[in-house]
């Protein structure tokens, strides 16, 4: 299977490069998508001289995460797609057993798990948060998941694809668990590492966008 890395870039001149080359070090047939959105940090300059890149696009303004995973999924090309943060909170060694559990052909859907992974905990809020709505998707919609917001999500190009995605910002997510499980979809979760980076680094999520994933996981409930 080849693997799509979705990269959304936004304001990571520190750590960009590095992903970068820690993802084209993978042992997989993969193509390398990354969308600038709107950064104003020196970023958009440099990403035309890293190499490993196989397509570059660009927002003039800033839109957000689920906007920019939408700019990349119309140009990827893989049998398989996965989301991939510019910063270096999560290791891009663990896409290979995730693609791996996918090849497997039982799987349509694999999350990289952090709490499974026993990774050191983020922040108190971040990490009660993202419990809690893993308990909400859980209950709401008769899953049995323990990471619903990581950002690793793994499926199929074609599945992704005709979700129908809307969510323009961090909501990406739930819109996506959401809606894989109205259409029935199991996630499967293989363990991953995680090193949590705090707000003065760079961490750009916040309060009020755990509260917009929340109404996002009820909105969808009803989705068809």
């Amino acid at each position: 299977m080849r693997l799509s890395v979705l990269m959304p870039v936004y304001n990571e001149a520190r750590t960009v490069e590095e992903i970068v080359r820690r993802v084209r070090a993978l042992p997989l047939d993969l193509e390398l998508v990354v969308v600038d959105d709107g950064s104003t940090d020196g970023t958009r300059a440099l990403l035309p001289s890293i190499g490993g890149i196989d397509r570059l696009l660009v927002h003039e303004r800033n839109r957000g995460k689920g906007a920019a995973i939408r700019t990349a999924l119309a140009v990827a090309t893989g049998d398989v797609v996965v989301v991939q943060d510019a910063d270096l909170e999560y290791d891009p060694q663990d896409l290979v057993p995730m693609l791996r559990r996918m090849e497997q052909g039982d799987a349509t859907v694999v999350y990289g798990s952090r709490i499974l992974g026993h990774n050191p905990m983020s922040h108190p809020s971040f990490y009660l948060g993202g419990r809690l709505l893993s308990l909400l998707a859980n209950w709401w919609y008769g899953l049995s998941i323990t990471d619903e917001p990581t950002c690793y999500k793994m499926m199929r190009r074609d599945l992704l694809a005709s979700l129908g995605l809307e969510c323009e910002g961090f909501e990406f997510c739930p819109e996506v668990t959401a809606k894989l499980a109205r259409r029935g979809h199991r996630i499967v979760e293989v363990p991953i590492r995680y090193a949590p980076r705090r707000l003065c680094e760079g961490k750009k999520i916040r309060a009020r966008d755990g509260w917009i994933a929340i109404r996002t996981l009820w909105r969808y409930r009803r989705w068809r």
